[in-house]
């Protein structure tokens, strides 16, 4: 058997998250760098660049966490510089500090509207260029926090997806309805935006209910209704208790997105305004979808007959309130639908 004795090379990509942020410092005069190295080298690894078009070449190589840009280069200045960054996918999130002699307060607005996030004039204070520097990386990474914690729930999504006869794009379709249908109730921004990323985890519970069951092409027999109707605590149980706003939200609408307004639902019969408004509108978004979209047990039904069954079903099954707010979204959800159709149906 050949050595398996384990390499740097093998662990490089983890070693360099454990290494210190790397900052490019680019500045075309000699004495600056090297005050800046003065400054910044006991904290971070360094890199240099002294015009412009260096600049770009260093940024793609290293993709630095970070950088420190003079304005006034020769040739190619720091504005156009940050210009080719913004406008590249792949650098546009990298964050920009502009360190310039120019000091008025137009030169300092013109720098943070072509996307730096700060703006440091020289000559430099060293205690305030190290303190926003720190601010704007604690930023970044929790702006990666986040992002991952985003990604990960639409892939619990997916997940509670494979173990049914529904598609990925089931979840993408019902989580854009939702928001529309929490804006035409007059929803604020953050609350719509995170009934976006909260409801692909509704039907996350399912992973915990048998194959036998979920898959059953007939009807389920009360035994195996008794089991079905667990799922919605299996998913909170899936979630927990994290105190985040979204998975709180997530939580909250694994749990109620079967109750019903007038209490005949389950797990718990909760009954109008007892459940949450979360809940009561992803209802109406998943079972419109589902309705409107083809299944290996049915067709896709027609959109009119599916909003006749909302609004038969308003104050019954569903809050009344969601139903009027997706008639009055009706152009747009369509659109969504239209846009994330299942492969088969396109």
């Amino acid at each position: 058997m050949p050595d398996a004795t384990p390499t740097p090379a093998d662990f490089a990509p983890w070693a360099e998250l454990d290494a210190p942020p790397r900052l490019l410092l680019v500045d075309d005069e000699p004495a600056n760098l090297q005050l800046l190295r003065q400054v910044l080298e006991g904290d971070y690894r360094l890199s240099f660049a002294r015009s412009g078009t260096e600049a770009l070449a260093r940024v793609r190589e290293l993709q630095p966490r970070l950088i420190v840009l003079d304005v006034m280069m020769p040739g190619m200045t720091g504005h156009d510089v940050i210009r080719i960054l913004k406008a590249d996918p792949t650098t546009a999130s990298i964050p920009v500090l502009f360190c310039t002699a120019l000091g008025a307060d137009e030169d300092e607005a013109a720098g943070l509207a072509l996307g730096a996030v700060d703006y440091v004039t020289k000559p430099i204070s060293p205690p305030v260029l190290r303190a926003r520097i720190r601010t704007h990386l604690a930023l970044v990474q929790r702006d990666e926090v986040e992002r991952t914690r985003l990604e990960v729930i639409r892939r619990l999504g997916r997940a509670a997806e494979f173990k049914d006869n529904e598609t990925g794009r089931h979840v993408i379709r019902m989580s854009h309805f939702s928001r529309l249908i929490a804006e035409a109730l007059g929803a604020p921004r953050s609350y719509c935006e995170t009934l976006l990323a909260a409801a692909p985890m509704h039907d996350i519970g399912k992973i915990g209910v048998p194959d036998a069951i979920l898959l059953k092409p007939g009807k389920l027999d009360e035994a195996e209704w008794a089991v079905m109707r667990q799922h919605p605590q299996m998913g909170a149980d899936i979630i927990g208790d994290d105190p985040s706003p979204l998975l709180r939200m997530a939580r909250t609408i694994a749990l109620q997105h079967h109750e019903k307004w007038d209490g005949s639902g389950y797990p718990h019969g909760l009954r109008g305004e007892a459940i949450s408004a979360e809940a009561r509108i992803v209802a109406v978004a998943d079972v419109f979808d589902a309705l409107t979209s083809a299944r290996p047990y049915k067709p896709a039904w027609p959109r009119e007959r599916a909003l006749a069954l909302l609004q038969e079903q308003a104050g019954r099954h569903f809050w009344p309130d969601a139903v009027q707010a997706l008639l009055r979204r009706l152009d747009d959800i369509w659109a969504v639908h239209l846009a994330w159709r299942d492969e088969e149906a396109a």
